[in-house]
Protein backbone atom coordinates (compact mmCIF):
# COMPACT_ATOMS: atom_id res chain seq x y z
CA UNK A 1 0.00 0.00 0.00
CA UNK A 2 1.36 3.40 -0.97
CA UNK A 3 0.61 6.37 1.25
CA UNK A 4 0.64 9.50 -0.80
CA UNK A 5 0.23 12.98 0.53
CA UNK A 6 -3.44 13.73 1.02
CA UNK A 7 -5.48 16.56 2.50
CA UNK A 8 -5.28 15.77 6.17
CA UNK A 9 -7.17 18.90 7.18
CA UNK A 10 -10.40 17.32 5.90
CA UNK A 11 -10.03 14.25 8.14
CA UNK A 12 -11.49 13.78 11.61
CA UNK A 13 -9.22 13.13 14.59
CA UNK A 14 -10.25 9.46 14.59
CA UNK A 15 -9.46 9.17 10.88
CA UNK A 16 -6.05 10.74 11.49
CA UNK A 17 -5.32 8.24 14.26
CA UNK A 18 -6.33 5.39 11.93
CA UNK A 19 -4.06 6.78 9.20
CA UNK A 20 -1.17 7.12 11.67
CA UNK A 21 -1.60 3.46 12.63
CA UNK A 22 -1.88 2.26 9.03
CA UNK A 23 1.18 4.23 7.91
CA UNK A 24 3.16 2.94 10.88
CA UNK A 25 2.21 -0.69 10.18
CA UNK A 26 3.46 -0.14 6.63
CA UNK A 27 6.62 1.37 8.11
CA UNK A 28 7.10 -1.78 10.21
CA UNK A 29 6.75 -3.92 7.09
CA UNK A 30 9.31 -1.75 5.29
CA UNK A 31 11.66 -2.10 8.25
CA UNK A 32 11.32 -5.88 8.24
CA UNK A 33 11.92 -5.93 4.46
CA UNK A 34 14.93 -3.62 4.86
CA UNK A 35 13.40 -1.02 2.56
CA UNK A 36 15.03 2.03 4.14
CA UNK A 37 13.88 4.57 1.55
CA UNK A 38 10.29 3.42 1.92
CA UNK A 39 10.64 3.44 5.71
CA UNK A 40 11.81 7.07 5.58
CA UNK A 41 9.00 8.16 3.23
CA UNK A 42 6.48 6.56 5.56
CA UNK A 43 8.05 8.39 8.50
CA UNK A 44 7.34 11.64 6.64
CA UNK A 45 3.68 10.63 6.19
CA UNK A 46 3.45 9.74 9.89
CA UNK A 47 4.94 13.09 10.91
CA UNK A 48 2.48 14.92 8.67
CA UNK A 49 -0.39 13.24 10.54
CA UNK A 50 1.17 14.20 13.89
CA UNK A 51 1.66 17.78 12.70
CA UNK A 52 -1.98 17.96 11.61
CA UNK A 53 -3.13 16.70 15.02
CA UNK A 54 -0.82 19.20 16.72
CA UNK A 55 -2.27 22.08 14.69
CA UNK A 56 -5.82 21.29 15.80
CA UNK A 57 -7.39 23.20 18.66
CA UNK A 58 -5.96 22.00 21.97
CA UNK A 59 -3.25 19.89 20.27
CA UNK A 60 -5.04 16.67 19.44
CA UNK A 61 -1.93 14.43 19.52
CA UNK A 62 -3.23 12.98 22.79
CA UNK A 63 -5.58 10.92 20.58
CA UNK A 64 -2.51 8.90 19.54
CA UNK A 65 -2.28 7.56 23.10
CA UNK A 66 -5.04 5.09 22.29
CA UNK A 67 -2.45 3.40 20.06
CA UNK A 68 -0.31 2.48 23.09
CA UNK A 69 -2.11 -0.88 23.12
CA UNK A 70 -2.24 -1.39 19.35
CA UNK A 71 -1.33 -4.97 18.31
CA UNK A 72 1.71 -3.79 16.30
CA UNK A 73 4.78 -2.83 18.36
CA UNK A 74 6.01 -0.27 15.80
CA UNK A 75 2.70 1.57 16.12
CA UNK A 76 3.04 1.58 19.91
CA UNK A 77 6.62 2.85 19.67
CA UNK A 78 5.83 5.69 17.29
CA UNK A 79 2.69 6.68 19.19
CA UNK A 80 4.77 6.96 22.36
CA UNK A 81 7.44 9.03 20.63
CA UNK A 82 4.94 11.38 19.04
CA UNK A 83 3.15 11.98 22.36
CA UNK A 84 6.23 12.63 24.51
CA UNK A 85 5.77 16.42 24.31
CA UNK A 86 2.16 16.35 25.51
CA UNK A 87 2.14 13.31 27.84
CA UNK A 88 5.75 12.87 28.96
CA UNK A 89 5.12 10.51 31.88
CA UNK A 90 2.74 8.20 30.04
CA UNK A 91 4.84 8.17 26.87
CA UNK A 92 8.02 7.48 28.85
CA UNK A 93 6.33 4.57 30.66
CA UNK A 94 5.28 3.16 27.29
CA UNK A 95 8.81 3.50 25.90
CA UNK A 96 10.19 1.79 29.02
CA UNK A 97 7.70 -1.07 28.61
CA UNK A 98 8.70 -1.50 24.97
CA UNK A 99 12.40 -1.39 25.87
CA UNK A 100 11.82 -4.11 28.48
CA UNK A 101 9.73 -6.26 26.13
CA UNK A 102 12.57 -7.92 24.19
CA UNK A 103 10.52 -7.29 21.04
CA UNK A 104 13.26 -6.30 18.63
CA UNK A 105 14.02 -4.07 16.84
CA UNK A 106 11.47 -1.86 18.63
CA UNK A 107 12.85 -2.68 22.10
CA UNK A 108 16.28 -1.45 21.07
CA UNK A 109 14.82 1.61 19.41
CA UNK A 110 12.80 2.48 22.53
CA UNK A 111 15.86 2.01 24.72
CA UNK A 112 17.91 4.33 22.53
CA UNK A 113 15.10 6.89 22.55
CA UNK A 114 15.11 6.86 26.36
CA UNK A 115 18.89 7.13 26.52
CA UNK A 116 18.92 10.05 24.08
CA UNK A 117 16.01 11.67 25.93
CA UNK A 118 17.90 11.45 29.22
CA UNK A 119 21.07 12.83 27.62
CA UNK A 120 19.14 15.75 26.14
CA UNK A 121 19.94 14.66 22.57
CA UNK A 122 16.31 13.85 21.74
CA UNK A 123 13.88 16.68 22.38
CA UNK A 124 10.16 15.98 22.08
CA UNK A 125 8.36 18.39 19.77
Amino acid sequence: MIFRKIRLDAMSVDQLVERFAAVTVAQDNALLSRELAKFNRLYDRMKEVSDELKSRSGDQRHALMKLYEYPNMQVQLQAARFTLAIAPLEARRKLEAIADSDWFPQAGDAGMSLLNLDRGIFKPI
